[in-house]
């Protein structure tokens, strides 16, 4: 390698710098750590210019072990075949990466003793936060709230009490789906959801139900069809099919996630219902695979890429003494 190429970051060291700048590698340890006043600005500049030349990179796990800080932050998410979650998870990486943290990813697969598994391994790498995408009930979980520990809640609120939370107002979604199905002259509905549901599945059925109702809609127009299991798409299959079995096809239908939309759109075309031609389906989250995939689908679009930011920000608010707070996202058609 020529004198004029950069050292490799891996072999660059604080004594590299040290040297070639002509200073002790002390000084160089507080010009990186910014204690810059007891150096002289040219002092400063140089040294400056040697860490850009060969390329040094700062070693923040030797620095959070002296400081006692891990600088790990936990995720826990519920699903991560879900494309919502691993939306939500890639916008956490890159806001805690941006902030100098990494992220430890753990796939709870919606089972409260996975749930409580991590949350103590996590713990045990001594981690500075915990995020909990979708979390469920569970007795580690209500430990770790009563004691405290700095967690994020994020698209189902702690289930054990108050928390910071992100997410979006799930009763004005289902109530916007009421409305675009309504305007488009429909007078005969349906909600397709988990049996195993959550306050977000509770949340958008009620929304839904609550402003047809209040649009003068009967209650006996507003069919509800649910299915047990834990792939979206499987229940929206078989929720579907148990409304078809009952009553036959609403011509809306409200599907509380867009895999239960994909699942309740192919049991419609082994059917021979035509969608939205027959039976318009109307979905809420909005993943960008839809415009690809499912363009019969109109859907309510989430704001998941833009969660992460959010996240960072309270744990460093929550790290900083500040309280838990909430923060409601803006959701929109897709």
């Amino acid at each position: 390698m020529t004198a004029s190429k950069r050292a490799s970051p891996i072999s660059a060291s604080l004594a590299t710098v040290a040297a070639k700048a002509g200073v002790s590698i002390a000084t160089v340890s507080r010009i990186v750590n910014g204690e810059t006043r007891r150096a002289a600005p040219e002092t400063v500049e140089r040294v400056r210019k040697v860490i850009e030349e060969v390329g040094y990179r700062p070693n923040h796990v030797g620095r959070s072990l002296r400081r006692r800080e891990s600088r790990l932050v936990a995720m826990l998410i519920a699903n991560l075949d879900n494309p919502v979650m691993a939306t939500i998870a890639a916008s956490t990486e890159a806001a805690l990466r941006a902030a100098g943290y990494v992220m430890f990813l753990c796939d709870t697969h919606d089972r409260a003793d996975l749930q409580d598994d991590y949350l103590y391994a996590m713990r045990s790498q001594g981690v500075q936060g915990y995020v909990l995408v979708a979390c469920v009930p569970s007795p580690g979980l209500e430990v770790f709230a009563r004691d405290g520990a700095p967690i994020v809640f994020v698209s189902r609120r702690n289930p054990c009490g108050a928390g910071a939370f992100v997410g979006i107002d799930n009763l004005k979604a289902g109530a916007d789906v009421a409305d675009r199905l309504r305007s488009r002259g429909i007078e005969d509905f349906a909600a397709l959801y988990p049996t195993q549901g959550s306050s977000v599945t509770r949340d958008r059925v009620a929304g839904f139900c609550g402003r047809l109702a209040s649009l003068g809609i009967s209650p006996a127009r507003i069919l509800l069809s649910e299915a047990p299991g834990r792939s979206h798409m499987e229940i929206g299959y078989e929720a579907a099919r148990r409304l078809a079995a009952g009553t036959g096809w609403p011509r809306g239908i409200m599907c509380v996630s867009d895999q239960i939309a994909y699942g309740a759109h192919r049991f419609a075309r082994e059917s021979g219902v035509a969608v939205p031609e027959d039976c318009a389906l109307v979905s809420i989250d909005g993943n960008a695979l839809n415009a690809w995939l499912a363009p019969w689908l109109t859907a309510i679009q989430v704001p998941h890429g833009d969660y992460g930011g959010q996240i960072v920000e309270l744990l460093t608010a929550i790290w900083g003494g500040g309280d838990a707070a909430e923060r409601i996202l803006a959701h929109h058609w897709a």
